[in-house]
């Protein structure tokens, strides 16, 4: 990679972590891009907080480390408890960055997403903002993942708006993430306790303490989703767990949009068994389906480009939707999490 006659000051030294788990059909791509990117490979090092791996993934790093000679730092982390939430911990406690960047395992980063993310944050910093992030566009290898990619770029399915948004904006929270090393000194680090839900709440305590969090569509990644359907409920299932937890822990971070799905499933399964003494239950469940349905439909439709069937996407927003709902609920009769 060629080196740029900046100064060092141009370019403060960048850690990027990397928490993973049995990546070997993807860590390929994910670390390549990471490797060649446009920023000076010298200000940069990766490490990589691997959750004890049981397939060929530290070997297929290995390999790829060995044929990259000359290009940024690779250091592997054993995370033996393979929380993703430790791993970060672990990687940050071992990072010499004055800035920090958050790639996963299935995302393959644009080759300037290392610079647009340092040079947002040096651009933003005077107005506040302390964690800038892009969008998460999926791109579905099967027909049940493009299904699963198009529904989660609905707001209909996921109403966060680095889903589905496309414009820069001031956010609760981003895809992934790049902060300042300092800021981890005043907000504390990752919360294990709320694992796969510890970027919004780690967001959260960064906007109680003043900082704002920035979304920029020039900062790109695209990132690969479950390949089926009972992956994809086993994810949201385990979604819906750890915001209950990470609510019970922070009561003020409650939106609206996140109890939608809650009351669906609770709507889903009480009315029926209202219906057993109440027999108008039964219309109001017939109501609320049809109108569901139909939003789902329209919703769908609006994914034109999924080269997929609407119907496929239908059965992902109802996935989505029932799984982070009962997960939800779940989460709450669970003994709390600990800060």
């Amino acid at each position: 990679m060629p080196q740029t006659s900046h100064p060092i000051e141009d370019h403060p030294f960048v850690s990027v972590l990397m928490p993973i788990r049995n990546e070997e059909s993807f860590i390929v791509r994910s670390l390549e891009a990471v490797l060649h990117q446009n920023y000076p490979a010298h200000r940069m090092e990766v490490l990589i907080a691997d959750g004890m791996s049981d397939d060929s993934t530290l070997n297929v790093i290995q390999e790829l480390v060995m044929q990259s000679p000359g290009l940024a730092r690779v250091r592997i982390i054993p995370n033996s408890e393979r929380l993703q939430a430790t791993g970060l911990n672990l990687a940050l406690q071992a990072a010499s960055g004055e800035i920090i960047i958050r790639v996963d395992g299935h995302t393959i980063i644009a080759p300037d997403y290392v610079s647009q993310c340092v040079s947002l944050l040096r651009r933003m910093s005077d107005q506040g903002v302390v964690n800038v992030g892009g969008l998460m566009r999926p791109e579905g290898q099967t027909p049940a993942g493009k299904a699963i990619a198009a529904a989660t770029m609905s707001p209909f399915a996921v109403p966060t708006a680095f889903h589905h948004s496309d414009r820069a904006q001031f956010v609760d929270t981003v895809y992934l993430g790049a902060w300042h090393r300092k800021l981890f000194d005043v907000v504390g680090m990752f919360n294990p306790a709320v694992n796969v839900n510890e970027d919004y709440e780690f967001n959260y305590r960064t906007r109680q303490a003043g900082g704002k969090i920035y979304l920029s569509p020039d900062i790109r990644s695209t990132y690969f989703p479950r390949s089926s359907f009972g992956a994809l409920w086993r994810q949201y299932f385990r979604y819906g767990v750890q915001k209950a937890q990470m609510l019970k822990l922070h009561p003020g971070a409650l939106r609206m949009r996140q109890i939608v799905a809650p009351t669906f499933v609770t709507a889903l399964i009480g009315l029926p068994l209202l219906g057993i003494l109440w027999q108008g239950a039964w219309g109001l469940w017939g109501v609320m389906l049809l109108a569901y349905f139909t939003v789902s439909a329209v919703a769908a439709d609006r994914q034109r480009e999924a080269e997929v069937s609407p119907l496929l996407i239908m059965g992902a927003f109802f996935i989505i939707h029932t799984a982070w709902g009962l997960g939800f609920w779940r989460g709450l009769v669970k003994p709390s999490a600990q800060p």
